[in-house]
């Protein structure tokens, strides 16, 4: 009898990389499929029955997991809150449940629930435990930090995926980064060492997912696709030629090194190959921040120059920026808002710096005593909370980032930056294919969306200066008008919770200075006229916190519960303080 086997990737949260509020312009559920988990269903016995949910697209039943032996989970830090969810299900069905990915390879000593822990890379730890787990005798946990030869990994299995559910489709060609950002948790999870794929091993799998009729965006998963430049140059010609071969079905995006920029031929090759687009980590325009976080090569040459060269080749730069470093000045909010707008990035995605787990950010923080006890969410973009003790003090850092979020995704900043791209952007092969159905629907919902939204005048602006001005890139400026939609409103809900804790500070100091007036000229006859005033200002209060509360976004209200729920508690010590000075301390409940 075979085993029935349940892979399940948990819901992503809203994010400023998830682009979820691009997804209905487009007829979409989710931006990405769980390649992860695709490559781990390919590497099981072929006599198992394998089904997969992505939570991302459909909803996770109880029936789904009672008809499994076993459920499979990969997740991501920021996946945890659902990863939870799916975990307590399986113990309440009692289905036993295997976790593996990045989250759990750092943190599996801090998550409960789990019966068995499949870490580090796949294709070393998971025969060992389906070895066991066939024989009656698996383990709690399976770690190995062997890194495995890739080109013996199989191809995902895109059969068990409705692609059409996508935004886009992802394939990996390369693990390992050969860099030493001190952030980062890339090498300690992959190593410094980049291995690869072979081309033909690559091709094959671009076919396989040609073959499953699916056409469009391509995203290469690398976190640093030029990290071996020499077998890079050897792929691209093989992807040049099946792209031509087929009609150019698929246009390809990566993440790379600023140092992609000082090789001409290699930009060249991949523009022929069809990438339109590549994401950068810059994280600052401060040298002295660079330095003290190892990333060496971004300082080898002038940055901006740098981000222009790749657009003058064709291809559309997105960037990674970070805020919070030892060595950031009192002015870096400036500077970074300076730099975004003269770079012509769009898609700048700003964030705190976080100490991750196994970094040596962490390990050096850790030997500071500098840590927080804080799990960080992984979200470092409106996740407002340091999981470490920065240099400046919280309070500024917070409210500067804040201040950064609000300037960039002003509309009138962020279509400026969509225009600053299309003047320098050269267009090339993949500016000019055929329109798709997502497309002329996003074109469709983008112009009765967007023209009556907020923002309506800076889009109309926009849109007419491309048409007048560049029009034959018209078609890439509604694509950049759409995930500006995303931004601005992920932006908007997140200063909305920010807000929320700031309000709360305000009511906790009015509250504050209303008891204390009060007690300092209380009298017996006075107490309980006192006591019905802090009352009712104490209840209107968390009233209209609530009622605050209320006006965020579903999807952000889970950064907000924290303000919300520890606001009574607050009022009612901040009474038992101040009264303690006068008179035996009071309580008040509601």
């Amino acid at each position: 009898m075979s085993t029935k086997v349940l892979l399940v990737y948990p819901e992503m949260p809203v994010t400023y990389w998830s682009f979820r509020y691009t997804l209905p312009f487009i007829g979409k559920k989710a931006s990405i499929p769980p390649i992860g988990l695709l490559t781990v269903a390919a590497m099981l016995p072929k006599d198992f029955e394998v089904k997969l949910i992505d939570m991302n697209t459909s909803k996770l039943t109880d029936k789904d997991i009672l008809t499994a032996d076993i459920v499979f989970t990969s997740t991501m830090l920021v996946q945890k809150r659902s990863h939870e969810k799916v975990v307590e299900m399986c113990n309440r069905l009692h289905r036993p449940i295997v976790a593996g990915g990045p989250y759990p390879t750092s943190s599996y000593e801090q998550i409960s629930g789990v019966d068995y822990f499949v870490l580090n890379e796949a294709e070393v730890t998971l025969p060992q435990f389906l070895n066991d787990y066939k024989s009656g005798r698996a383990k709690h946990i399976y770690a190995d930090e062997t890194k495995p030869d890739i080109t013996r990994t199989p191809a995902p299995r895109f059969d068990l995926l409705d692609t059409k559910q996508y935004a886009i489709m992802a394939l990996q060609y390369s693990r390992g980064c050969p860099f030493s950002c001190e952030f980062c948790d890339i090498v300690s999870m992959f190593g410094h060492i980049p291995r690869t794929k072979t081309p033909d091993q690559f091709v094959e799998e671009m076919d396989g997912l040609y073959r499953s009729g699916y056409r469009g965006s391509l995203f290469i998963v690398d976190d640093n696709f030029i990290g071996n430049k020499k077998n890079v140059k050897e792929l691209l010609p093989a992807i040049s030629e099946w792209q031509k071969k087929c009609g150019f079905p698929f246009t390809l995006f990566t993440e790379a090194s600023v140092n992609l920029a000082e090789d001409s031929e290699l930009m060249d090759m991949m523009v022929a190959a069809g990438f339109n687009m590549v994401f950068l980590g810059i994280e600052t325009p401060v040298k002295e921040s660079l330095v003290e976080t190892h990333k060496m090569q971004n300082i080898k040459s002038d940055l901006l120059k740098s981000i222009h060269t790749i657009q003058k080749k064709g291809m559309e730069v997105t960037g990674g920026f970070i805020i919070g470093f030892d060595n950031d000045p009192e002015d870096i909010f400036e500077r970074q808002i300076h730099f975004i707008q003269q770079s012509g990035i769009p898609a700048a995605m700003v964030g705190l710096l976080t100490a991750l787990p196994n970094t040596q950010l962490y390990k050096r923080l850790k030997t500071e005593n500098r840590l927080v006890d804080l799990f960080t969410s992984g979200n470092n973009t409106h996740d407002l909370r340091l999981n470490f003790v920065p240099k400046m003090n919280m309070n500024k850092l917070v409210d500067g980032y804040r201040q950064v979020l609000s300037e960039i995704y002003k509309p009138g900043k962020y279509f400026h930056r969509c225009f600053t791209l299309l003047k320098k952007l050269r267009s090339h092969r993949g500016a000019k294919r055929r329109i798709r159905l997502p497309e002329l629907r996003a074109l469709i919902m983008s112009l009765t969306c967007q023209t009556f939204s907020f923002y309506g005048l800076h889009y109309i602006r926009f849109i007419s200066k491309v048409l007048l001005t560049r029009p034959a890139s018209f078609q890439l400026a509604i694509t950049l008008a759409v995930k500006g939609h995303h931004f601005m409103k992920i932006t908007r809900e997140t200063l909305a919770v920010a807000n929320l804790g700031v309000y709360k500070e305000k009511l906790l100091d009015v509250f504050r200075q209303m008891v204390k007036e009060k007690f300092d000229n209380i009298s017996a006859i006075d107490l309980k006229e006192i006591m019905e005033i802090v009352g009712t200002y104490r209840d209107q209060s968390i009233a209209d916190l609530k009622w605050e509360f209320d006006r965020i976004h579903r999807d952000f209200q889970p950064y907000a519960e924290e303000v919300l729920q520890n606001f009574e508690q607050m009022m009612d010590e901040i009474l038992v303080e101040l009264s303690a000075n006068n008179l035996q301390p009071i309580r008040l409940h509601s």
